[in-house]
């Protein structure tokens, strides 16, 4: 006991100490806590309050602001407040205004260590904001803050201190007490034990049966090891994982390849390459196609640093590879390898112009183009899956790859992967929209899509919407068992998990994209264009395509200028159009339709040389696109039906002033994520004509509002984090796989 007492005391001294130099501690942290939430409220009032002042001062009602001040300072807390004129002069305040803030050398209150002022009411917080009028600087608002409330607290908190010291020193005192009396005993029988001789080479006679150390049993001994495997594969699978927790980015995917997936090969395919190598004026130059799936997927591939396998296109992709067909890339700075596949005209003409986008393009997006199937343009496509499955097999490093699959070019390939390599895991995902049951009966080869696409681990859409048609389709045309609580099919006795996975951006986007000045990028924009330096300005871009509205488009900005005049000559639409596809009839007259739609409204509304619609019919690189959407005033995304639309959240990531407006369509997987944008049904003419409106006399406080909130859902569900989930399912998948062998 009197062993206890000694180290007892010798703590409770201690503890006492620690508790005396951390109250003045205390003091300052609370302090300077207190200075930051005045700040925070004396913020929160002067931005509550601005327009309200700004108003009564340009009426000159001093009589109004002083009304106002007294009715703001009825806040028990809010002692004092004043307005000084930045030309001088006394301030406008209420009665408790201290004489000694004055409205001279207020900057001194910007320093944190002047905010506090000393008076006979006791500590006092002053803050300054400034009031601005048409962008100038007009005067100062000066909040004084009641600090005596500090006092109280400090006092509460230091109270609360010494009780949990004098609690830790009790706490601590009785455990002490009980580990040394049970440790003192412990060792005392230990030695007497030993002198004994026990403990030694056979168990003490002391020590109870159960403390021996179990024994494996010898017929479970050629397992413990597979055992013990299995223990560890199931924590790791179950363990909880919060991803709202993971900052997306790419190291946390390369932590994902390392940690869940342990380094494994992973494979991308699609038809689109992420850069073309074109001969233009007798050299060779690096094009960047107008694609939302490169830009989505090109930042996932580069920092997972593994293989990209697409279809050579370019004029002079056959001269920069190698005798396999593969170049490092991005040029410059590889961090990939590109696999690019070589297809004859016959089957680019079958697989991708006839079956790809003369049939299953326009069944799937409903956009009221009659699909044409043709059973020679099946053919190819099925060659040209193969080749890509051949070339995915050649790819592979390992017996079992992660392979993901982008897109409708590709509905065969899963299966034949799966044929090629069994252990392989195949994500598929899906970009534009699946239809309903009706209108995917259309297919006279739905059997055959289906039973590719279920050869895949993994099917991906954008929106719940998709998958529940996908489910309902295979549920109507193929002997499966469907699982609608669980999103799973199982078909051929192989599961296929059917799950959301809405498509994103990289976040934030590059330095080459925003590093321009928002000021720059619209005096620049005007210039190039022609267009007055005041003028509003709207942006469009996408492919010309006729499931992106751009006729719609044009209708509205026609209907806006007949329902108001005022944006004659005031406002203009540049329309970023990238040729596409210009070899399927359908598209050669939707451009045709598109120009003289954009030439008529031309005429009939330009003033003074200014026209309301500046087609530009021509591939930009994506810094060029994002110097256009920093420059505009409003930017229309108006699908006729789209899968997700990443011309909307591109925007939105541009815009690091959180100045300008979405108009967009509610046909759009976009609009599920981004309800802050103006929501519009493209075919509503005078709703869209609305909504320019709208949009171009929006206050600059509202946008601001909505813009903050759309780029904080960007910022958070990032095209890694998109990619990340796929690749966790993947993960997950493979650990359950791989325990179901163990166990059998």
């Amino acid at each position: 006991m009197r062993f206890s007492l000694r180290f007892i005391v010798p703590l409770l001294l201690a503890l006492a100490t620690i508790a005396y130099a951390v109250v003045p501690l205390v003091d300052r942290l609370t302090l300077r806590w207190s200075v930051r939430d005045m700040d925070m409220r004396s913020n929160l009032v002067a931005n509550a309050i601005h327009d309200s002042i700004r108003d009564s001062l340009s009426a000159g009602s001093i009589d109004k602001t002083l009304n106002l001040f007294n009715k703001i300072t009825l806040d028990e807390r809010l002692y004092a407040l004043g307005y000084c004129n930045a030309s001088g002069g006394p301030p406008i305040a209420t009665a408790t205004f201290p004489g000694e803030i004055g409205c001279v050398n207020l900057d001194r209150f910007a320093d944190p260590s002047q905010k506090l002022l000393q008076s006979q009411k006791g500590p006092l917080h002053v803050a300054v904001v400034g009031i601005e009028m048409d962008g100038l600087k007009v005067g100062n608002l000066v909040l004084v803050h009641d600090m005596s409330f500090v006092q109280r607290r400090s006092e509460e908190t230091k109270r609360y201190v010494f009780y949990f010291f004098i609690g830790l020193g009790v706490i601590v005192s009785l455990i002490t007490v009980a580990i040394a009396e049970l440790s003192w005993r412990g060792w005392v029988r230990g030695v007497r034990a030993l002198l004994r001789g026990e403990g030694l080479l056979r168990p003490s006679v002391a020590d109870p049966p159960s403390a021996a150390p179990e024994a494996t049993a010898p017929e479970l001994a050629p397992i413990e090891s597979d055992l013990r495997t299995i223990i560890r594969d199931m924590e790791s699978e179950f363990r909880a994982r919060d991803e709202s927790q993971i900052t997306w980015s790419p190291d946390a995917l390369r932590a994902i390849l390392r940690n869940d997936l342990r380094g494994e090969d992973v494979l991308v395919v699609s038809n689109r390459e992420p850069y073309l190598h074109i001969r233009r004026d007798g050299r060779i130059v690096v094009s960047r196609p107008a694609s939302g799936l490169v830009t989505a997927l090109e930042p996932v591939v580069r920092a997972c640093s593994g293989t990209w396998i697409a279809h050579g296109s370019g004029s002079a992709d056959r001269e920069t590879v190698d005798s396999f067909g593969r170049i490092a890339v991005p040029p410059g700075k590889p961090s990939y390898s590109l696999r690019r596949v070589w297809l004859t005209e016959e089957e680019e003409a079958g697989h991708y112009f006839g079956f790809s986008n003369e049939g299953l393009w326009p069944l799937c997006h409903i956009a009221h183009v009659r699909p044409v199937f043709r059973a020679n343009d099946l053919k190819q496509y099925t060659e040209v899956n193969r080749k890509f499955a051949d070339a995915v097999f050649e790819e592979s490093k390992t017996a079992d790859p992660i392979v993901l699959v982008q897109d409708y070019h590709f509905a065969l390939l899963p299966r034949m992967i799966r044929e090629k390599m069994p252990d392989a895991t195949v994500i598929t995902f899906w970009h534009i929209p699946w239809p309903n049951p009706e209108t995917f009966a259309i297919c006279p080869w739905k059997e055959e899509l289906l039973d590719g696409l279920l050869g895949s681990s993994i099917l991906g859409f954008h929106t719940r919407f998709h998958c529940n048609n996908f489910l309902d389709t295979v549920d109507r045309t193929l002997e499966a068992r469907v699982n609608r609580e669980t999103f799973e099919v199982v078909y051929g006795g192989k599961p296929t998990a059917v799950k959301r996975y809405p498509i994103s951006i990289e976040w934030p986007p590059g330095e080459e994209l925003t590093g321009k000045p928002v000021a720059e990028c619209r005096t620049d924009v005007r210039i190039h264009n022609g267009l007055p330096p005041d003028q509003f300005l709207g942006i469009g871009v996408d492919r010309l395509d006729y499931t992106k509205g751009i006729v719609e488009r044009f209708l509205a900005i026609e209907r806006l200028l007949e329902m108001e005049p005022r944006w004659i000559g005031r406002f203009s639409f540049i329309q970023i159009a990238a040729p596409s596809r210009s070899r399927i009839e359908e598209y050669r007259e939707f451009d045709v339709r598109v120009r003289a739609l954009a030439e008529k409204i031309n005429r009939r509304f330009s003033k003074g040389g200014t026209p309301p619609i500046v087609l530009k019919v021509e591939h930009h690189e994506p810094p060029a696109v994002y110097e256009h959407y920093r420059a505009a005033e409003v930017c229309c995304v108006s699908s006729l039906h789209d899968g997700m639309n990443l011309v909307a959240k591109e925007f939105l990531a541009s815009r690091d002033d959180d100045r300008g407006v979405l108009i967009l369509s509610r046909f759009t997987g976009a609009s599920r994520e981004l309800p802050e944008a103006l929501l519009v049904n493209p075919y509503d003419i005078d709703q869209c004509a609305a909504a320019f409106h709208l949009a171009l006399t929006m206050p600059a406080t509202e946008q601001r509002d909505r813009m903050r909130i759309m780029r904080g859902l960007i910022s958070e569900f990032n095209v890694y984090r998109w990619a990340g989930r796929m690749l966790l399912d993947a993960a997950g998948m493979r650990k359950r796989g791989r325990l179901r062998e163990s166990i059998n």
